[in-house]
């Protein structure tokens, strides 16, 4: 069996408030988002024996760690509720840059439990799962939408076709640090049904948007300022920023055409960078 990993993008994502209940120290965030077809690919086979067998390979394999990660924690987890019993060869291509606010290992995670879970009979496992793996699992189970809260998505009545230019400076941002940092938090936002039922309403929403970890990131690594500001000079570009904690950088392009010839010219510009273009699924 293979299957695709898909990665997201925070169109939007504004910090409302530290969660002062929460053992692992979240923080209350409001993100418009979509999934982009930039995915892992993962090869699943039953296999006989006492443990799993998983194996990472690709351009971003070696930063994960072969122990302790989504993959390892998922069966685990599973298997723990019964879900599945027997053991797994898990092949995984990383082609998803890691730490770089794409959502890589939760995507992971969220591709096996689609595959082994049935949803609707199962809100309460998901539940649970979400919690143990992560706060943004649910993002990974609809295509586009608004995250109100850490428990609420409001998915968009109609799909838009959105066209990006990435760029991963090979910087490493830790979610974690990258929150400690925020200071200041905004107010949350309602979620206009209006203003997403067509894709001009939803890039005029978008550009009046941020990302409130983007500053943080800027400050400690200026690289991401200069490349998000060189993005959005690019002709066709409809606004240009970071996703999630970082490091990885976007435009918006009104084309994939002209997604692809703003990536030639950023790649002249910053030759050591990773970069693609990917669109909405």
């Amino acid at each position: 069996m293979i299957l695709k990993s898909f990665s997201k993008i925070n169109l939007s994502l504004t910090v409302n408030k530290k969660l002062k209940k929460s053992k692992r120290k979240l923080h209350e965030i409001q993100s418009y988002y979509c999934l982009i077809d930039l995915f892992d690919e993962i090869k699943l086979k039953k296999i006989t024996g006492k443990k799993d067998v998983i194996k990472f390979h690709g351009k971003f394999s070696k930063f994960i760690d072969k122990k302790n990660n989504s993959i390892v924690n998922v069966l685990n987890l599973l298997r723990k509720k019964k879900i599945i019993a027997n053991q797994y060869l898990v092949l995984i291509n990383k082609r998803i840059p890691v730490f770089g606010g794409m959502g890589g290992g939760t995507s992971n995670s969220a591709c096996l439990i689609k595959y082994f879970v049935n949803k609707k009979n199962n809100k309460n496992l998901l539940k649970f799962l979400s919690q143990k793996i992560g706060s943004d699992l649910k993002l990974f189970f609809n295509k586009q939408g608004f995250l109100s809260n850490l428990n609420t998505i409001k998915v968009f009545p109609k799909k838009h076709k959105l066209h990006f230019l990435l760029v991963y400076p090979n910087i490493k941002c830790s979610t974690k640090h990258i929150y400690s940092k925020v200071k200041n938090y905004s107010p949350k936002s309602k979620y206009d049904l209006k203003k997403v039922k067509t894709k001009d309403k939803l890039i005029e929403l978008l550009t009046k948007k941020n990302n409130d970890l983007q500053s943080i990131v800027e400050n400690e690594y200026p690289i991401i300022k200069k490349i998000i500001r060189d993005i959005a000079h690019k002709k066709g570009c409809l606004f240009s920023r970071m996703t999630g904690s970082g490091s990885v950088c976007y435009g918006v392009f009104e084309s994939k055409k002209l997604a692809k010839d703003a990536l030639n010219r950023v790649r002249s510009k910053y030759p050591k960078c990773w970069l693609s273009v990917a669109k909405t699924i």
